[in-house]
């Protein structure tokens, strides 16, 4: 306790060089807490909008099915079964049909992906109530994304070719009935979603599909389908977050490394002019153990007065920033992320930042520290 009421009137006295230690510090922590929370706020809404309009809780996949692979599509189909067909009609699963497509915008040619899906689900946000049969007309929605690229809008016309389950290339005319946003970019880019049942009469094929998608927490497995969870298909996001936050790591460990070396250079010059005090110290019946102590202690505390001055002007920032979050704009990057990106502050991410910087500032405060157990005390008082 006495070591502790020694280092805090030390690091007081020093004045304007404790607090500039200090101030770095706390910009050090302000900093990490912020880029993280700005990475697990986009890693949450990426996986909430990503089951959202696209995985819920899984897909059950045809075996020949590769979402990367066209040239699979045409074959990856296959009848729903009872068990698909009772759930779609309970609404738990949302089964979709895909096959490829070329519609013909503004005179120019155009690969686009042709979703069939029940125009009555409500599993998906995706706007299919908008797909409702209309007389004499075929009606499809596309994401911004898509109506952007192809220079579409509600209720333009386009032409669309596509090819049945014979390999007859049939075609007929589209109407554009909504362009809805989504943050979702696998959801969005290059997709035109058509209503299930009209796509299986195009097709020539009757209660077939490519995927379906389970709102199911615990789906079971069923035979001729390959189930991916929803942690398997948000794979590719969990990489690019991880990637994000080791790239991050490399400049946070450079600010935090600037702070410690402020704090380490700061120990060697106070043991370099204490030196007659840390004699009388040794001489008044301290232990080489505890004046040890009591410098560690001294730049253990840096990382705490960091803590509480962060704390000053960080609380209200972060409050601030996530009110109005940080926005990137029209986020059309190909990225699933939403325009405006909240940051998550978790208890987690706090405590592990505060342990972070005070086990270091505790660790590089001690290593100057140590060379007091060396010192003989008469040096000492003379100032050797």
């Amino acid at each position: 306790m006495l070591a502790v009421k020694l280092a805090y009137k030390n690091i007081i006295g020093a004045g304007l060089r404790t607090w500039l230690n200090v101030s770095v510090l706390s910009l050090a922590f302000v900093l990490i807490i912020f880029y993280n929370a700005m990475i697990d706020g986009w890693n949450r809404q990426g996986r909430n909008d990503t089951q959202a309009w696209e995985i819920a809780e899984g897909q059950y996949w045809h075996p020949q099915y590769d979402k990367y692979d066209v040239y699979t599509l045409h074959e990856a189909h296959q009848p729903l079964g009872q068990a698909l067909q009772a759930k779609a009609l309970q609404g738990k699963v949302v089964p979709q049909l895909i096959q490829q497509a070329s519609i013909y915008p503004q005179g120019r040619v155009q690969s686009v992906f042709l979703r069939g899906i029940p125009a009555t689900q409500t599993l998906l946000k995706l706007p299919t109530n908008a797909l409702q049969y209309k007389a004499d007309e075929t009606v499809v929605i596309i994401g911004r994304r898509m109506a952007k690229a192809t220079k579409l809008k509600v209720n333009d016309k386009v032409l669309l070719r596509w090819r049945d389950k014979n390999g007859t290339f049939d075609a007929r005319q589209i109407t554009i009935g909504a362009v809805f946003k989504c943050d979702v970019a696998e959801a969005d880019n290059g997709q035109f979603y058509i209503d299930y049942d009209e796509m299986q009469s195009m097709m020539g094929l009757n209660n077939h599909a490519t995927l379906v998608v389970t709102g199911e927490s615990k789906p079971v497995k069923l035979k001729n389908w390959n189930f991916l969870s929803a942690n398997e298909l948000l794979k590719n996001l969990d990489d690019m977050i991880n990637s994000e936050r080791t790239a991050g790591m490399i400049m946070q460990l450079l600010l935090l490394l600037m702070a410690l070396l402020a704090i380490f250079d700061t120990q060697i010059l106070s043991i370099f002019r204490r030196k007659k005090e840390i004699g009388t110290f040794i001489a008044l019946g301290l232990t080489r153990k505890q004046v040890v102590g009591m410098f560690t202690t001294e730049g253990a505390l840096h990382s705490v007065l960091a803590a509480l001055l962060g704390a000053l002007y960080g609380i209200p920032l972060f409050l601030w920033i996530n009110a109005i979050g940080i926005n990137f704009g029209s986020a059309d990057m190909g990225l699933t992320i939403a325009e405006t990106v909240y940051p998550y502050y978790s208890v987690k991410l706090v405590v592990a930042t505060i342990l972070i910087v005070l086990i270091s500032s505790t660790i590089v405060s001690y290593l100057p520290a140590k060379k007091i157990a060396k010192m003989k005390p008469t040096d000492a008082l003379k100032g050797k």
